[in-house]
């Protein structure tokens, strides 16, 4: 029996839409998925470059306005891999129009849109999802499975960082990234969006928050010609730096557990250094991107004398997605985390339950990054 063929229409094709254009190009070499995907429309507003990237990563067709990907007949899955500025509209409309939804995180730049999102699929009752793809990695997979099974115990803290340095240079250039009204904000929806998910998932729902947030460039060159590995040239004329380039909060979990975070593009040295520790009252675990088929692992029941953090490589077929791969201690890479992700959104699709993670837990965390900007905004706690 022929399996059903869901066709992908992917809008944008530069940093995120190259890794989602992989996933797609991979996940039924790696998954015995229960459909089969179709790479049918890849749309960019450039139309030589994107034609070029669908050549390179296997699209059937281009499109050079994201309307026509929405309204062709032909496409069941509407791919949202834009700037945060478009995400909105075109998710809204592409779930007017009856499609699947896939969206990069943050789903929406505020949180009216990221309501009126969730508000939009699940009128139309069609599936969603977000690329929290750091979710599928398999070491924090397992770890996620570790804290279910009681193997830490009570959870008392999340201790994380996301720490890059590629903007430390002032005549770095003004790309959308630091733009307010693209992006939404800086390092804080960029960066810290992905622990304040990794924290929801593993931890549980924030209670309150207090944030600071703060520019150190105000100031940039304006854009010269961009590219796909988050950089650009300068020109000589320069602009106004509206988004925060550092990010530090304080949480309370409605667990009790407590939190801190810290995400910043101004840590010289650390290129993309997402590094979390949660400690509870049988054990604690660490894990980092960076090692990201690690996982630290320290059980308070060793013997004592003995007792001390473990290493497991996360990569056997007992722990998650690894199995699908490569033999154990033979790594994936970032690149992988998306794949896993699809595999999952397709299995789920198929089988007719909720993605994860969709657009609710786009939408919460949302309401986290909305409720630390107000704080920094009015210097106090904020209660979610």
């Amino acid at each position: 029996m022929a399996k059903r063929r869901l066709n992908v229409g992917l809008i944008g094709y530069q940093f995120m839409g190259k890794a989602h254009s992989n996933a797609y190009r991979q996940v039924g070499r790696f998954f015995d998925l229960p459909v089969e995907v179709g790479m049918k429309t890849l749309c960019g507003r450039n139309e030589a470059a994107v034609a070029k990237a669908a050549e390179t990563f296997g699209w059937e067709g281009i499109a050079t306005d994201w309307r026509t990907v929405v309204a062709d007949p032909n496409i069941d899955i509407v791919d949202v891999a834009t700037p945060g500025d478009s995400h909105a509209e075109i998710a809204i409309a592409a779930a007017e129009a009856g499609k699947i939804v896939f969206c990069e995180k943050p789903i929406g730049n505020t949180l009216e849109e990221a309501e009126r999102m969730l508000a939009a699929v699940e009128k139309a009752g069609v599936p969603n999802a977000v690329f929290h793809n750091y979710r599928k990695a398999p070491a924090v997979a397992l770890a996620k499975r570790m804290i279910e099974e009681g193997r830490i115990g009570r959870v008392f803290h999340f201790r994380a960082t996301y720490l890059q340095d590629w903007i430390v240079d002032p005549e770095f250039p003004l790309v959308w990234r630091l733009q307010k009204d693209r992006a939404g904000s800086g390092s804080h929806g960029d960066l810290n969006a992905h622990l304040i998910d990794t924290a929801r998932y593993l931890v549980g729902e924030f209670g309150e928050v207090c944030a600071h947030m703060e520019t150190f460039v105000k100031e940039r060159p304006l854009v010269g010609e961009i590219d796909d590995k988050l950089g650009a040239t300068a020109s000589t004329e320069k602009g106004e730096v509206t988004v925060d380039d550092a990010v530090i909060v304080l949480a309370k979990f409605q667990s009790g557990a407590l939190g801190t975070f810290e995400a910043t593009r101004f840590a010289l040295g650390r290129k993309n250094y997402n590094r979390w520790e949660i400690n509870g009252s049988k054990g604690s675990i660490v894990f980092n991107v960076e090692r990201m088929n690690e996982l630290e692992y320290y059980d308070n029941a060793d013997p004592s004398g003995l007792q001390g953090f473990r290493l497991i490589q996360a990569t056997d077929g007992g722990h998650p997605y690894a199995g699908r791969y490569w033999p154990v201690a033979h790594i994936i890479g970032y690149e992988h985390t998306f794949v896993n992700l699809v595999a999952d959104a397709l299995t789920a699709i198929h089988e007719e339950r909720p993605i994860s993670p969709d657009f609710r837990d786009g939408l919460r965390n949302q309401r986290v990054l909305d409720a630390c900007d107000r704080s920094h905004r009015s210097r106090g706690w904020i209660a979610l």
